[in-house]
């Protein structure tokens, strides 16, 4: 009842980009929110999407957040999962297309889940992205996926987060193979353009193709969470209002004055709507944008502080 109430005055407050008046969000807006374009990318995540819905596993769940209000048992269905918690087919192609917009070269991820998020995220775009789960099961799954998709731009880390956030970790290996598939090579950030449609597969010409990687083992770069810079941080990981405001402070250490940071059901619950509140009204916040399902967040020191509520 909270979120229908919280949809009903979502919906009286919102507007489309007829009420934008700011450069910035009104080419946000019309160029990626609105944009209609059937993007070879989207192919990926339908697939992507198809595979965890198809999948019959059953596992444990160790959950750190608010929980699920419809899955309450620890044991889960990944089918159900992926049904009934995984990020939407809306979402996830608004998602890939805001990394493309916003020409987001490095994202950070608090809550993985089935990796349907990352997946958005990585997909055809040049990419590299940390993402931090809990729950070990579901972390293999994910993992599992991002091998099958060819996601090698994904670096997962299973763990509790706040555990996560204070030590160093390594960026993983890439994973050498040399018999990719097509489907595979949409997630690299192919030239979509140069790829034309023989008996609906995908051909990639030969200059632009991968070449596999040798055995032998490659140098990892130490990095630390806290002492990278990402253009983009996706929190969906504890939708409780002390644990987001926690994540936000601290990670503000990672953000420049481009980055875009979301924050998944800001309506979650009452003390969601609070966080989301000293959220967007924080001093280095400039521009926030409440989607209903998201909210977003940008620190560009050059724009007036405004609030949008936008309809997507």
């Amino acid at each position: 009842m909270f979120t229908f109430l919280a949809f009903i005055k979502f919906l009286l407050r919102s507007s489309n980009q007829h009420g934008v008046h700011s450069p910035f969000v009104y080419n946000l807006v019309t160029k990626c929110f609105y944009d209609r374009k059937k993007h070879l990318s989207y192919l990926i995540l339908k697939q992507y999407r198809k595979s965890l819905l198809k999948d019959e596993r059953t596992i444990r769940i160790k959950d750190f957040g608010a929980g699920s209000r419809v899955l309450k048992s620890d044991e889960r269905e990944v089918s159900k999962m992926a049904k009934i918690a995984g990020i939407s087919p809306k979402r996830a192609r608004l998602l890939n297309r805001l990394v493309r917009y916003l020409e987001v070269d490095t994202a950070l991820e608090l809550g993985t889940s089935l990796g349907m998020g990352t997946a958005a995220m990585a997909a055809g775009n040049n990419i590299k992205i940390t993402t931090l789960e809990g729950c070990p099961e579901t972390g293999k799954v994910a993992e599992e996926k991002f091998q099958e998709f060819g996601l090698r731009n994904v670096e997962l880390k299973v763990g509790e987060f706040e555990e996560k956030l204070v030590v160093s970790g390594q960026w993983s290996v890439v994973r050498p193979n040399s018999q990719l598939t097509t489907d595979n090579r949409l997630a690299y950030g192919a030239d979509f353009q140069s790829m034309t449609n023989r008996n609906s597969k995908f051909q990639i010409p030969n200059s632009q193709k991968k070449q596999p990687t040798t055995d032998s083992p490659q140098p990892t770069t130490p990095i630390s969470i806290l002492n990278t810079k990402y253009s983009l941080l996706f929190i969906d990981g504890n939708h409780q209002k002390e644990a987001t405001l926690a994540y936000f402070e601290k990670l503000l250490a990672t953000v420049h004055n481009d980055s875009v940071m979301i924050f998944d059901d800001i309506h979650w619950s009452r003390g969601m709507e609070e966080a989301w509140e000293e959220i967007k009204a924080h001093p280095q916040v400039r521009v926030s944008i409440d989607t209903f399902q998201w909210g977003m967040v940008f620190f560009r020191r050059e724009q007036e502080k405004e609030h949008f509520v936008i309809r997507v």
